[in-house]
């Protein structure tokens, strides 16, 4: 079974997620983040009580950004030659094979992936129970 490299803590500043202002009293709005653009506008003046905007701090710790919660960063595979890129980076990147990549190709590339010691993080998606046997 292969381990990741280093297993860091990951620690997210703000979970929740930034909701345009005013979005919950008009239904024309999405909820989709938009910055305030009006003069008079309390969430752009950064009132108190007021709606947080995002800021540059609210990123994530360099070390630990795009980490999925097994330590691993994930790599898009959509064909049997992508996974030989992972071949020095498998402690680092474990592979996610596309979703529009046909069972038969899955079996190939999870085969491959076993042979190089590649964590697939969706290696038993659309695969037959007799097949599996």
């Amino acid at each position: 079974m292969v381990t990741p490299v280093q297993r860091r803590e990951i620690v997210k500043k703000k979970t929740n997620k930034f909701h345009r202002f005013q979005s919950d009293r008009y239904d024309k709005l999405t909820s989709n983040w938009r910055k305030p653009k009006g003069i008079d506008n309390r969430v752009r003046r950064r009132f108190k009580g007021a709606a947080l905007m995002p800021k540059i701090g609210y990123g994530s710790n360099h070390k630990t950004r795009h980490l999925m919660p097994n330590g691993f960063k994930k790599f898009l595979i959509n064909n049997v030659q992508d996974i030989d890129l992972l071949l020095m980076h498998n402690r680092t990147y474990s592979a996610e094979i596309a979703h529009n990549v046909s069972a038969r190709k899955r079996a190939i590339i999870v085969q491959r992936a076993a042979q190089l010691n590649v964590k697939v993080t969706n290696a038993h998606a659309k695969l037959r129970k007799e097949e599996s046997k």
